[in-house]
């Protein structure tokens, strides 16, 4: 079982940067991979960046060049910097963890860009 707990939220105008913070409850190390995924209104839920165990990231092919996902192993966090945000950008951002075939969700954190 892991709890993941999401903040960094708000809203920013268009062009800002913005960091989203991830809080596992166990050691990151022992979990497959981690996501972040977002969800706009009346929009699929959709992969923005992952991490694996090892180290390797992805990126969806929109983020790329702009986001940044990044993790500190002693404090259990992931990050996902933002920056050069569009109002497109505005979602429900959600933090994901696998491991072992389970699938674990936080409960999200709002981003608005918007001026």
């Amino acid at each position: 079982q892991v709890q993941l707990v999401e903040s960094g939220g708000g809203l920013v105008q268009p062009g800002g940067s913005l960091r989203v913070s991830c809080v596992a409850s166990r050691s990151i190390l022992s979990l497959n991979i981690m996501n972040w995924y977002r969800q706009a209104p009346g929009k699929e839920r959709e992969l923005v960046a992952g991490v694996s165990g090892g180290g390797n990231r992805n990126y969806a092919d929109s983020v790329k060049g702009r986001f940044t996902i990044s993790r500190d192993i002693a404090k259990n966090t992931v990050y996902l910097q933002m920056n050069s945000l569009t109002p497109e950008d505005t979602a429900v951002y959600y933090c994901n963890a696998r491991t072992n075939g389970d699938s674990y969700w936080g409960q999200g954190t709002q981003v608005t860009v918007s001026s």
